[in-house]
Formats: C-alpha cells, sequence, structure tokens
C-alpha cells in the first residue's frame, strides 16, 4: 500500500511538522508500505523532504514534477510538462511582474520547475482577483492552495501526477489498493478521481467551494491535519 498525501494542513499541524508526521512514517514502514508526499511545495522543497526524511519520492508542484531517490540514492527529478510549457511559464511570469510590480511571488519560487507561486495571503480580494484574471486572459492555469496561489502552464494536477508515477514505477499495482489524504481546494483532482481518498477534518474551511469532495470526510478535533492522517491509517490497517 502506497499512502499519498498532502503536505501543509494534512500532515503538518498548525504551520509545523509534529510528533504523529513521524509517527505516520514509523507505521507504515512497520507496515511494509509507503508514504509519498503530493504537495503544491517546490521542487527545491521535494529535495529537502528526501534529505531530511526516510522517504524515497515526492510529487510536487501540484503534480508538475517527481522528484525521488534512484537505485544509487541520489535524488533526480523529472518534469511532468514540456520545454515549450516550461519556456512559456518563465515568460509569462515575467510579464506578470511587469504588469503587477508588487506581487509577492512565494520566497520559494527560484526552486520551482514546472509551476510559480504566489504569497495570495499578502494580497487583497481585488488584487488576486486582477492577477487571476491576467492569469485566465494569457492561457495560464492557477490553483489555490492553504499557503500560495500556483499557477502553470499545460495539463498539470496532483491526480496526474500520482497517475504518472504509478505507470512508470508501480504499474503492476492497482490504485485502488492506494490511499489519499488531503485538506485543501488543490487536492480535488484526487478527491474526483483517486478511490481511496481521505479528508482531514480541517478541510472543513473549504468543502462548500469543492464540487468533489473526498470519499471520507473526518470530523472533530482529534482528526485536524496529522492527528487525522494518523488516527484513520490505524483504522485502515487494523481492518
Amino acid at each position: 500500500m502506497i499512502v499519498f498525501s498532502d503536505f501543509d494542513g494534512t500532515l503538518t499541524l498548525d504551520g509545523k511538522v509534529t510528533r504523529e508526521f513521524f509517527d505516520i512514517i514509523e507505521l507504515l514502514q512497520k507496515q511494509k508500505s509507503e508514504l509519498i508526499i503530493v504537495s503544491g511545495r517546490s521542487l527545491s522543497w521535494g529535495h529537502f523532504l528526501l534529505t531530511h526524511f526516510p522517504l524515497e519520492t515526492c510529487i510536487m508542484e501540484g503534480g508538475g514534477v517527481i522528484v525521488r531517490k534512484n537505485s544509487r540514492g541520489e535524488i533526480e527529478h523529472q518534469a511532468l510538462v514540456s520545454e515549450n510549457e516550461l519556456h512559456y511559464l518563465e515568460t509569462f511570469t515575467k510579464k506578470l511582474q511587469v504588469q503587477f510590480p508588487n506581487l509577492p511571488l512565494s520566497s520559494d519560487s527560484f526552486g520551482r520547475l514546472s509551476d510559480r507561486a504566489i504569497e495570495f495571503q499578502m494580497m487583497s480580494h481585488d488584487f488576486v482577483n486582477d492577477v487571476t484574471t491576467f492569469m485566465s486572459q494569457n492561457e495560464i492555469n492557477y490553483s489555490k492552495s492553504n499557503v500560495h496561489i500556483n499557477f502553470w502552464r499545460g495539463q498539470i494536477s496532483k491526480f496526474l501526477g500520482v497517475k504518472q508515477f504509478i505507470h512508470q514505477h508501480r504499474s503492476h499495482e492497482k490504485m485502488d489498493d492506494h490511499w489519499f489524504f488531503g485538506d485543501a481546494p488543490n487536492d480535488e483532482s484526487m478527491f474526483e478521481l483517486f478511490p481511496n481518498s481521505v479528508g482531514v477534518s480541517n478541510i472543513a474551511h473549504c468543502l462548500d467551494r469543492l464540487t468533489y469532495k473526498p470519499r471520507i470526510i473526518l470530523t472533530g478535533e482529534e482528526n485536524i491535519g496529522a492527528k487525522g492522517v494518523l488516527a484513520h491509517l490505524k483504522t485502515i490497517l487494523n481492518s
């Protein structure tokens, strides 16, 4: 079994990695299962996670890039969009910064490959609308996570990233054997298409904005973030 999981708000509590995160890793290792983080964070964050935690693979930038250790333990990455789309994104980002000189690009944008990110919490509602309208006019896709507005060119979603990973590296396994945990609008492609999806209880803040909701929605303070992931994994494994 592979447990695919969002990071911010799902494997963290109040923006911090807590004991529950390590308990999740330890539990899955004992069961000879794997944790793969599927996050809107950058390629550079993927390198950090694989370097500092006992993980083998991350799918980053909302599904735009796979970061994994090869048979020699070296970290490699694979962009899941074309060079033309990467070039278009780079050119558009410069154009966007000219159009909106005060745009707060995320501090990790320098470490991104297949997308870029904006600190939307530093922007007014009207500013956000103006920026996203400009993106749509330039055929740029975007989505909102807990911390960023991510934008990209081409076909990128968490589900497509996970599907590509399974096709390339776990083709003998069925999607039905795996689970996904999330809590944010940029997890919606997984909620729509992944057979086994779980929303931790703090997903309540955005449920009314989701067209596609998790198959299972946890509730209560005891199921917030990593606490909910850990508790539900114990239920799954015990059954």
